[in-house]
């Protein structure tokens, strides 16, 4: 039996290739549609957001895509990233399970999403970009996008959820360091942002919205481009360099996991973490159990419906087939800010409805409670999006207490908590409420998907 509790690889040691589960599913997924006629969305209207290269890996299904040697040279910042065995957590248990963590909260900005920030500054970069949009909830991925731009000499504009801009003004401050302009989102910048305003005058915003803004700003201006954090199949191939390097530590130890979890918002870095390990489920070389955790705010996976639907509140972005809530949904303003958004992958999504994924939706009291025992256990106070994960790796370790099985459980420890601490403060005061979004609210927000007929 392996006794290190950190497991590290050589820098040489990187995987030098992004894995492409699109390869290897048993049906390709279904396209994207036009927002105006619904049709099956041609590469070439997607070039007025999106570098060539980024929309070939859209659609590709090449199972490896080389990773650039100046990404790779930015990784190396703070990759290969820490595989730890959770031993105090596993004591305070008392469980037979072996836990394990990818710790991803060792990069600059704190989190897994420079993974891809930094690929797709680059090849904007390449061809010319001077400037990209994005938005933003908890902050991560607008922290992100902001120091991988800074390394190009690029400009960037992040639009950021209205209640997270004002939960966590230090992530602000963050992007501003690295030269971001940050506008709180809805706005008056934007013609999508009055409209909202105008319609819904107190909101607190939503990622939908926020989305709305930046690709309108990348749309109506000259050399500006618009770059997503999550969802879109590019962002999630990046991720994967996650789970690639998990899976070496994990050989260089001799285990393998029985189960591995991960948090879903939008669905990279459960997904980065997943698909190299959900291959070997579709090459019939593993059993391996894979379970997303969202927060019953936002349920997602676990209360949507698996339909085409608009990426963003204003109806601007190409349709996806995924589980929504309703493109119009606006969640409330839970401390897990990341995690609030109305659809997810289609990639992870099509994984679920195929059974290769099970999903789980917790509450934010019973998630903070799973992150203090970690940070009193391991020491590491983490996000409050990371910790869904978490939650979900201590309740199978309790089950594995009663039932005495060993299992070797893992889960995307995604990023930090240091810009969180509010949120923490609020926890220990008592002052989270545990909300679960009312089922008539969600099917008044499905009531606006649009009518596509079956593909």
């Amino acid at each position: 039996m392996q006794t290190e509790t950190k497991i590290m690889l050589d820098e040489n040691d990187m995987p030098d290739r992004w894995y492409n589960i699109q390869a290897d599913l048993p049906s390709p997924p279904l396209p994207p549609l036009n927002p105006q006629t619904f049709e099956p969305l041609k590469p070439e209207e997607l070039s007025a957001l999106f570098p060539k290269e980024l929309i070939r890996q859209e659609m590709s299904r090449e199972r490896w895509i080389p990773i650039p040697e100046e990404v790779k040279d930015i990784y190396r910042l703070w990759r290969p990233s820490p595989l730890y065995r959770a031993r105090r957590l596993e004591r305070a248990l008392k469980t037979p399970a072996r836990i394990y963590y990818k710790w991803e909260g060792v990069s600059p900005p704190g989190s897994h999403k420079p993974n891809t920030a930094v690929a797709q500054a680059y090849y904007n970069a390449e061809e010319g970009i001077e400037r990209l949009t994005t938005e933003t909830g908890a902050g991560q991925w607008g922290s992100s996008l902001a120091f991988a731009t800074s390394f190009f000499d690029m400009k960037c504009t992040v639009y950021m959820v209205r209640i997270s801009y004002e939960q966590k003004p230090y992530r602000k401050v963050l992007m501003q360091t690295w030269g971001a302009e940050v506008i709180p989102s809805p706005s008056t910048r934007t013609q999508a942002g009055k409209q909202m305003l105008e319609q819904f005058p107190e909101t607190t915003g939503s990622l939908g919205m926020a989305i709305s803004e930046a690709v309108e700003d990348a749309a109506t201006h000259e050399n500006a481009h618009y770059a997503l954090g999550s969802v879109l199949n590019h962002v999630s191939l990046h991720q994967t360099i996650i789970g690639l390097e998990m899976k070496k530590q994990f050989e260089s130890i001799d285990e393998y996991p029985d189960a591995v979890f991960g948090c879903v918002g939008g669905g990279s870095n459960f997904s980065g973490g997943s698909f190299p390990f959900i291959m070997d489920i579709l090459n019939k070389k593993s059993d391996v159990e894979v379970v997303a955790c969202e927060p019953m705010a936002c349920p997602t996976l676990t209360k949507g419906i698996y339909r085409y639907d608009f990426g963003d509140t204003a109806g601007l972005t190409p349709l996806l087939k995924m589980y929504t809530l309703g493109h119009t949904f606006v969640p409330p303003g839970i401390h897990a800010g990341g995690l609030r958004y109305h659809g997810d992958a289609p990639l992870l999504c099509q994984l679920v409805d195929n059974g290769y994924v099970k999903a789980k939706a917790f509450y934010q009291n019973e998630v903070f409670e799973a992150a203090e025992l970690f940070a009193r256990t391991e020491g590491f106070v983490i996000a409050p999006e990371s910790a869904h994960g978490l939650k979900g790796v201590i309740d199978e370790a309790r089950e594995c207490k009663k039932t005495g099985e060993e299992k070797v459980l893992c889960f995307v420890n995604s990023g930090h908590g240091h810009f969180d601490l509010s949120a923490y403060d609020s926890y220990n005061s008592g002052q989270l409420v545990d909300y679960e979004y009312p089922s008539e609210l969600i099917q008044e927000a499905l009531k606006n998907l649009p009518e596509v007929e079956s593909i």
